[in-house]
């Protein structure tokens, strides 16, 4: 039912949409026929195509609401389709036919996770509370964005509030909201029918928050998610897209529903690392944004141009660290075996690795220091954040507290910024809106993760948060990605999939992931016998020390190039 609902409400979005463009005074200059696809092209293909006058931004833009009109059904990607998109589209095209092409984003339909503010639909977070709601300001990379001439189509299906809503012991399936439900992998869209997960979950999962369904199904020509520990490389991983988690602080998060300020970040995801480079420099900021102090830790490229960086031959002389133990092969910890790989993501990484070395880059296998220390104090795969039910005070000494103290102290803030608009000024107040609206859908999983968040007491937390933080800090950087980095003159680490995002995101580091193979779908428990499950994408990470995204650019181009391995969808074409 709620697959039909979402699609009856972006079905009526774009019959809206489309009779006011039908009584609307034709565009100047007249439109020419259309005889581009947008299945599957790239951004630069789509800039072509308009500089030879093949199509315009609106043809385009008819063609992306006519594809999820035609599919929305089976994903449900779509939270909200932008009214104004055609409007916004012409505009483009007058300054295209004057002669003002902002840059390569110019007229090009793309789509925003429902975390970043627009002024043009709303933003809810993923909370059933906020739904519905348009936020009194632009996030400031939806200001940079429509700059830089993107058409923002539409506003994605994400986990509610990024996740951090409910954690054990009922956590909510990847890309699950109140407001509009479960998201769908367009890889294998129809329903889990294992008993124990048989609530309207995937069959395969979407993955993390920011749901890459869209863009893998051709319904815009790329997205803006948002990641703490994995909501980017994840969904990019499982949707056979190119992926890039930034720097915590390159790019500005004003105007984006938080977790933590100490992990947040938003970045691209697209079908090609030349889109996402693309999409990278148009949502970085000339200077620092006054709205986030962090934005002062990396630097731009020359021009905001990360395609400079688009080598084919960059990993000839690269020196690429393979992270064996616990990423690669399981490890023994307290007696319990931990991470690893099975057989079919191994043949694929040892793959990749052979096509490293035929590209000239020189292969070391590392060992983490954290990872290889057998004190499980001393462990960082001991160490998690506290996300559930049985980690409230007194009872959290196993986990570090730095995400619920940061959601408590950053949601607040976010609250605040919003001013009399808000539909709640508190944490406090959400939780007890939940409560009082669970019949309504609002919490169907709980909220468990909220609830270990508003206990924070922010200042007399203070001293164990921040020995948390220094902890976390320690075992990631000190004890782990920027040991191995120097001890071996490494220009980076590869992970298997999204195995990496963890490692790098408490310390805010960047990786950028690239589509690969394909792998069996095999959860335990096992499928039902008949079921024939499809095989689940499954990429390669590059990550490497701060602002590093230059050099791993270059490094996920070189990859890519060599391999191609992106296929698209075959139920969506």
């Amino acid at each position: 039912m709620a697959r039909m609902t979402s699609a009856v409400r972006v079905t009526s979005l774009l019959v809206v949409t489309l009779f006011v463009a039908r009584c609307a005074p034709a565009p100047a200059p007249a439109a020419p026929p259309a005889p581009v696809s947008v299945v599957e092209a790239t951004i630069p293909d789509l800039q072509a195509a308009m500089a030879d006058g093949r199509v315009t931004s609106r043809q385009l833009v008819e063609q992306y609401l006519v594809r999820i009109g035609r599919y929305e059904n089976d994903l449900n990607a779509a939270v909200a389709i932008n009214p104004r998109a055609l409007d916004e589209a012409d505009a483009r095209d007058r300054e295209r036919a004057a002669g003002q092409v902002r840059g390569p984003l110019h007229g090009i339909p793309i789509a925003l996770k429902d975390n970043i503010h627009t002024t043009s639909m709303p933003t809810s977070g993923g909370a059933l509370r906020f739904k519905g709601f348009v936020p009194p300001y632009a996030a400031t990379i939806t200001t940079l964005l429509e700059e830089a001439g993107a058409v923002i189509l539409a506003k994605t299906t994400m986990s509610e509030l990024a996740g951090y809503t409910a954690g054990a012991p009922t956590s909510a399936p990847g890309n699950y909201n109140g407001a509009v439900g479960h998201a769908f992998n367009p890889y294998d869209p129809r329903p889990d029918p294992r008993p124990d997960t048989f609530d309207g979950r995937g069959a395969m999962t979407p993955a993390g928050s920011s749901s890459g369904s869209g863009t893998a199904a051709n319904l815009w020509a790329a997205n803006v998610g948002t990641e703490t520990a994995g909501s980017i490389l994840g969904p990019s991983n499982v949707s056979m897209l190119a992926g890039i988690k930034p720097t915590v602080g390159r790019l500005s998060r004003w105007g984006i529903v938080p977790i933590t300020a100490d992990q947040d970040t938003a970045g691209p995801m697209a079908r090609t690392v030349t889109d996402a480079a693309i999409l990278l420099g148009a949502m970085e900021g000339t200077a620092p944004d006054p709205n986030d102090p962090a934005t002062s830790r990396c630097t731009a490229p020359p021009n905001r141009d990360y395609t400079a960086f688009l080598d084919a031959n960059a990993l000839k002389g690269a020196r690429i660290g393979i992270p064996r133990a616990f990423y690669y092969d399981a490890i023994t910890l307290g007696g319990e075996s931990r991470g690893g790989l099975d057989k079919d993501q191994r043949a694929a990484m040892d793959e990749a690795i052979a096509t490293l070395r035929a590209q000239g880059a020189e292969v070391i296998d590392v060992a983490i220091p954290s990872i290889v220390d057998t004190n499980p104090r001393q462990h960082i795969a001991t160490w998690s954040f506290c996300g559930g039910a049985t980690e409230v005070r007194g009872k959290d000494d196993d986990c570090t507290i730095v995400v619920k103290y940061g959601m408590k102290r950053d949601f607040n803030r976010w609250l605040d910024s919003l001013g009399e608009a808000a539909p709640v000024k508190t944490l406090s107040e959400l939780r007890a809106w939940n409560r009082a609206n669970e019949k309504a859908g609002a919490i169907r999983y709980g909220q468990s993760r909220l609830d270990i968040a508003d206990e924070v007491d922010l200042e007399r937390d203070r001293p164990r948060y921040e020995r948390d933080r220094a902890r976390d800090l320690e075992l990631t950087t000190t004890r782990g990605i920027d040991a191995v980095m120097a001890e071996h003159r490494l220009d980076a680490l590869l992970f298997p999939g999204s195995s990496g995002a963890g490692l790098a995101a408490r310390p805010g580091y960047p990786s950028v992931i690239v589509p690969f193979a394909r792998v069996p779908n095999a959860p335990t428990p096992a499928f039902p016998e008949g079921f024939d499950a499809q095989p689940v994408p499954f990429g390669v990470s590059f990550t490497g020390l701060a602002c590093a995204e230059p050099r791993l650019i270059g490094l996920a181009y070189a990859f890519e190039q060599a391999t191609k391995r992106r296929v698209p969808p075959p139920a969506f074409p």
